[in-house]
């Protein structure tokens, strides 16, 4: 089976001339989650952000076959659907039934297929109940699964997640992995948080300097590292 996503060779430099990507290579198999971690800045956003086009390096990225480039564009991100770290960047519709139901509109689907499709996506994440609330009256929490129904409802089969339990208590924490244990897309997840790659991921790149310096199962990298990812000593390294 074709790989869904296949990196070669990824360059990027920032318009300063800093280098944030220095040659990264990376794949992701169908029914694969992995986390990419890794301390702020070395590389794991501005390398997620290449991954549907948000920003464009030298080297080779492909998305269930097809070349990120311009014209691929409207493809790649049906296929691939991003949850960034503030929730709120995508949220800012009136009510959350008109916030989910705006990509599938944009896919060119009925306002009635589209309604449905985000009720659905809605159920999915348990929100059905709040289809008729502002956005802006959400917990963190509730935020977050809004904005997880709203690229669920154009069926994805790639998820990237962006430091997904930002903001979130330990029990909004413990509630996003759980419902993210049950998607059944891909996912590629950028996170510092430990215990969520041990829960969701069975294979870990680490990010250093705009290079992939390891990647394994993990537990091995987590260990290997000694390091939660937000700069803080491991329970296993300790």
């Amino acid at each position: 089976m074709p790989r869904l996503i296949e990196v070669r060779n990824l360059r990027f430099h920032y318009e300063d001339g800093t280098p944030a990507l220095r040659g990264v290579d990376f794949h992701l198999e169908a029914g694969e989650s992995v986390a990419l971690l890794g301390s702020n800045g070395s590389g794991k956003t501005t390398f997620v952000m290449h991954l549907n086009g948000l920003l464009s390096g030298e080297g080779s990225v492909e998305v269930c076959g097809l070349p990120v480039e311009k014209t691929n564009l409207p493809a790649i991100r049906r296929k691939i659907g991003m949850v960034f770290q503030d929730s709120e960047s995508q949220l800012f519709m009136p009510t959350v039934l008109e916030d989910v139901a705006f990509g599938p509109l944009n896919l060119g689907m009925t306002r009635e297929e589209a309604a449905s499709a985000a009720r659905a996506a809605l159920e999915t994440v348990s929100m059905a109940a709040a289809i008729h609330r502002a956005p802006y009256h959400l917990s963190a929490g509730e935020k977050k699964r809004v904005a997880i129904a709203g690229i669920l409802a154009m069926n994805p089969e790639i998820l990237v997640l962006d430091e997904p339990t930002t903001f979130l208590d330990p029990p909004g924490q413990r509630a996003l992995a759980e419902l993210l244990a049950r998607l059944p897309q891909a996912k590629v997840l950028v996170t510092h948080d430990a215990a969520l790659a041990r829960s969701l991921c069975t294979r870990a790149v680490f990010f250093q300097g705009g290079l992939i310096a390891a990647e394994g199962p993990v537990e091995e990298i987590v260990n290997r590292f000694g390091w939660d990812f937000a700069g803080e000593p491991s329970k296993s390294a300790q």
